[in-house]
């Protein structure tokens, strides 16, 4: 299968990449590489440095399939450029969309965010609910799932809504809450949580990697949004299960600028016969052993706000 992969090179799509290649899949990497590239050559990947806001260059010709994962990602990031952030995360998607029906692509699957839905006080947070975004990124996220949406009676559309992503990648984020909490218990011996009741889904890179997978295989699902979260968890709590498996310290600092919480079902996508194969603890232990074994790459890319000051993204 012919497939372009959209931030190919980020930190879900280098995983991704990587495992349709090992599926005999033939796959297109558009990227800007703001963050670098980790894919090695292979005779069936195709690399091209590009921003999607030059949509007119993207190729699509004898493309069965796009995985759309190019986005300014989580509220901070947004926060730098709000403007670049609707250019990037809403009209470069309409227009790609709109490529991909000229091109005859037949399926688009579209990486969007659990955290559309806001608030919410309800222990079964589930597609049938409201959207209520409270950020730009939020917001951006919300409007790019209804454009797409307005075009799935000409081409099959899955929207995937994952929690908190965690686990290792070649292109680390060390600015999501599980990889984050991770590395200060390695590295500070001490973990320091703001707040800690506030609750946060979270999904394993590698499930992750098997939910698109899931729609590749599976490509007559219902179009929509679909949820991938697994482990609703309190910040405190996932503290303490890092301190049972690296010791450490854990303060509790009453001060919580970040006071998100919220929960995720996703029934929905488990009753279309995907299987969780992964948990967090899962990812702390990765992550703990490529950091003793000299193989956990601590690199300023790997935080992603700062770096984007850094390089001055616009």
């Amino acid at each position: 299968m012919n497939i372009l992969v959209t931030g190919g090179c980020g930190y879900t799509g280098s995983i991704l990449v990587n495992s349709l290649l090992k599926d005999k899949h033939k796959v297109t990497v558009v990227d800007t590489m703001w963050f670098g590239n980790y894919l090695k050559k292979n005779k069936n990947l195709k690399i091209i440095k590009l921003d999607i806001r030059n949509y007119e260059k993207i190729p699509l010709k004898n493309i069965s399939t796009v995985i759309h994962l190019a986005n300014i990602a989580n509220d901070p990031s947004v926060e730098l450029n709000p403007t670049l952030s609707w250019e990037v995360n809403v009209l470069a998607t309409q227009k790609l969309i709109e490529l991909c029906i000229e091109n005859k692509v037949k399926q688009f699957i579209y990486a969007s965010s659990g955290s559309v839905y806001g608030f919410k006080k309800e222990k079964k947070v589930t597609e049938d609910l409201s959207l209520v975004p409270i950020s730009v990124y939020n917001k951006t996220k919300m409007i790019a799932e209804r454009v797409l949406m307005s075009y799935s009676n000409k081409i099959k559309v899955h929207m995937i809504r994952p929690a908190t992503v965690c686990g290792y990648s070649p292109r680390m984020r060390f600015d999501v809450s599980v990889n984050m909490l991770t590395l200060q218990a390695l590295t500070k011996k001490k973990i320091t949580v703001f707040g800690g009741s506030q609750i946060r889904p979270n999904i394993h890179i590698l499930d992750l990697i098997n939910v698109y997978k899931h729609f590749l295989k599976y490509k007559k699902l219902a179009s929509g949004a679909y949820n991938a979260g697994f482990e609703n968890i309190s910040i405190i709590n996932l503290a303490k299960k890092i301190q049972s498996i690296i010791p450490c310290k854990i303060t509790i600092k009453k001060n919580n600028n970040d006071k998100r919480s919220y929960r995720q079902n996703s029934d929905k996508l488990l009753s279309t016969s995907f299987e969780k194969k992964f948990k967090v603890e899962d990812a702390i232990i990765d992550i703990k052993n490529k950091y003793f074994n000299n193989s956990l790459k601590i690199l300023p890319s790997s935080y992603t706000v700062s770096w984007m000051k850094t390089k001055r993204i616009k």
